[in-house]
């Protein structure tokens, strides 16, 4: 080709997962300011946003064949349009304090955040190829610092006492038309056509016969791992911000400067992450982010300063960060079946990103948010647990092993292959990149 498109490409995926970090965040960091506004309980509160959970869980499953039928570069455009514009309603039902009518919007907003997230995740997986080494982080870094830069932005209308729906109202604009313009850049789905699998591995195109990849276990555990690691980043995304002003009696902004602490963290980590990966490889970077969330959670929730739990934050953003993007490149280890295997790993972690918050925040209602985020242990263990599924998929005889490792001494470490357990489930894959 003349023209390289991928930079392109990597740009527009990387504006898209931007402005979902975007949108994502201006709503989280006024949530205090809407739900006084609605006037209801944080178990109430969180019921609400149980509503966003089920429109993705609703469309996500689904969104695989809509990329099929329309492409991602529709979806990914329809489902933000969709997203910011239920939101915008959604805010003008929250100003007027109509509680029962702000759930069909939010319900809207949830379909088109699930739509457009599994499609310019997708969108990555096709560019991630072409680039030789691991990217994903970055895509993720790219969510990350635009959610903090959109807390941020909450943190300076909530300063300067601006409406509410000024605020989302100025973002939406800026977010329609920021998505409508790099999705021009993105790679067509025919790009995978082009995909060369490793020289190493023998790679046939799948039978037409080929099982769901909602029936692989390797890609559901790999989901199990998604599951884990998104409720860690998602709850904190939603509730940090109400902890803080619950717990040290601080005003909004006070809450907000602490999630913004976290996020920086979380996005430092993923834009350093690909490092990570390439010199410790897959799992034992996912199991020291585990190990940082669970010392992160544990000094957030006990200490008794504010500087002390704003550390906690801080490495808990550490141990949040890379647990997505890993799990995403796990799943499109194989290019042929990589739409459809991360369709799956996001659906299963973005029901937790969505759905974990709200639950927790009924369980705040009994027992305070500080308390109830102290849940978030559990899957922050079940990540190291599980964290051996993400290794690279392998198809070389076991006879074979010792031989490629004699030739990868020669050539260096890659991504991490000599110390990590291999999980062959016969669905086919190729080495990491």
């Amino acid at each position: 080709m003349t023209t390289n498109p991928v930079p392109l490409a990597r740009f527009a995926v990387l504006v898209s997962f931007a402005v979902c970090g975007l949108q994502f965040a201006t709503f989280a960091s006024r949530l205090v300011l809407v739900r006084q506004s609605l006037g209801v309980s944080p178990a109430v509160m969180g019921l609400l946003l149980l509503v966003v959970t089920a429109g993705s869980v609703v469309i996500m499953p689904r969104t695989g064949h809509l990329i099929e039928r329309f492409s991602d570069v529709h979806v990914i455009r329809a489902g933000s349009a969709l997203a910011w514009g239920s939101m915008l309603i959604a805010t003008v039902c929250a100003v007027n304090g109509w509680v029962w009518a702000i759930i069909v919007p939010l319900f809207f907003q949830g379909l088109g955040i699930g739509a457009w997230d599994v499609s310019h995740n997708v969108a990555g997986t096709r560019v991630e190829p072409a680039m030789t080494r691991s990217i994903m982080p970055q895509f993720h870094a790219a969510f990350s610092w635009a959610t903090l830069a959109g807390a941020g932005v909450g943190w300076v209308f909530s300063r300067l006492e601006a409406p509410l729906l000024l605020h989302v109202g100025i973002i939406t604009i800026l977010g329609l038309v920021a998505v409508e313009a790099c999705t021009w850049w993105l790679l067509p789905a025919s790009a995978m056509a082009h995909t060369q699998p490793s020289p190493n591995v023998p790679h046939a195109p799948p039978p037409p016969a080929q099982r769901s990849a909602w029936r692989e276990p390797r890609t559901l555990l790999i989901g199990a791992v998604m599951l884990s690691v998104c409720l860690t980043e998602g709850s904190a995304n939603d509730w940090i911000t109400s902890a803080i002003v619950q717990s040290f009696h601080t005003p909004e902004a006070t809450g907000i400067a602490c999630l913004s602490v976290f996020l920086a963290s979380m996005s430092l980590m993923r834009t350093l992450g690909t490092r990570l990966i390439d010199r410790w490889g897959r799992v034992r970077t996912l199991r020291l982010c585990g190990v940082c969330a669970i010392a992160g959670l544990l000094t957030f929730g006990l200490a008794p300063w504010l500087w002390v739990t704003m550390i906690g934050a801080v490495v808990w953003g550490f141990g949040a960060a890379l647990g997505f993007p890993v799990g995403i490149s796990a799943a499109s280890d194989d290019p042929l079946r990589a739409a459809q295997r991360t369709a799956v790993v996001s659906t299963i972690g973005y029901v937790a990103f969505l759905a974990g918050p709200p639950l927790l925040g009924l369980l705040a209602d009994a027992v305070g948010f500080r308390n109830s985020l102290m849940v978030i242990l559990i899957p922050a263990v079940l990540t190291l647990i599980l964290a051996g599924w993400v290794a690279p998929l392998e198809l070389v005889a076991p006879e074979t092993a010792s031989q490629d490792q004699g030739d990868d001494d020669d050539a260096g470490p890659r991504d991490g292959q000599a110390d990590e357990p291999e999980h062959a489930t016969g669905d086919g894959g190729q080495r990491n990149r």
